[in-house]
């Protein structure tokens, strides 16, 4: 079972030698301390806490700082999914760092996306928009009927793809390629693109 918190940096991309170019995301993982272990006998599952990142004592509460041993910005769980995942060897105050993965490894990151705000239908739902000419005016990205009719009673179905507040999701990418891992500059790059803005906080797990 492997995992690392790390946040995101920028985009770059990277040529093999055979010539082929990657997008990559650059990750830089502060290392963590496991905070707990967690077992099925007391908690009722399986999963490890691991917590990165120093903060102001004055910003942590007391029992955060018994509980984790420490002040730390970010705290997150890590379960045990699959029947080949172990969490034996790792015990609380063991040590996470970039060096958990390798190149080459299959990885799955999970992190909050960027938010942007209010949006119409044609950039939130991918519509196609109306025409721009004969005649038409003031309603090139209107979503159009919503409702009414003899359709459910009149009413809006649940469900109905309408304007609204867009991205600040959690948002999981699986599949991506560890690329390269840099233990000097605390630095993973990963293939592809990773979910959310500069230094948004991103968890990774092997696939």
């Amino acid at each position: 079972m492997k995992f690392v918190l790390g946040t995101k940096e920028q985009m770059t991309q990277v040529f093999t030698g055979a010539g082929v170019v990657y997008p990559a995301t650059i990750l830089r993982v502060s290392p963590g301390i496991v905070s707990q272990v967690k077992s099925v006998e007391k908690d009722g599952y399986e999963a490890v806490q691991i917590a990165m990142g120093v903060a102001k004592e004055s910003r942590v509460t007391k029992a955060q700082m018994g509980h984790l041993g420490g002040a730390y910005k970010q705290v997150k769980e890590f379960r045990r999914r699959r029947a080949l995942e172990t969490i034996a060897g790792l015990e609380k105050g063991a040590v996470v760092a970039v060096d958990t993965f390798a190149v080459g490894d299959k990885v799955t990151v999970a992190a909050i996306s960027k938010g942007k705000g209010f949006q119409g239908v044609v950039k939130r739902h991918g519509f196609k928009g109306d025409k721009a000419s004969h005649g038409r005016k003031h309603s090139h990205r209107t979503p159009g009927s919503i409702g009414g009719g003899g359709r459910a009673g009149g009413r809006v179905i649940k469900g109905m793809r309408m304007a609204g507040r867009m991205g600040g999701d959690r948002v999981t990418v699986k599949n991506l390629t560890v690329l390269a891992v840099n233990p000097e500059t605390q630095t993973l790059l990963i293939s592809g693109a990773v979910p959310g803005r500069r230094g948004t906080l991103v968890e990774i797990r092997g696939a």
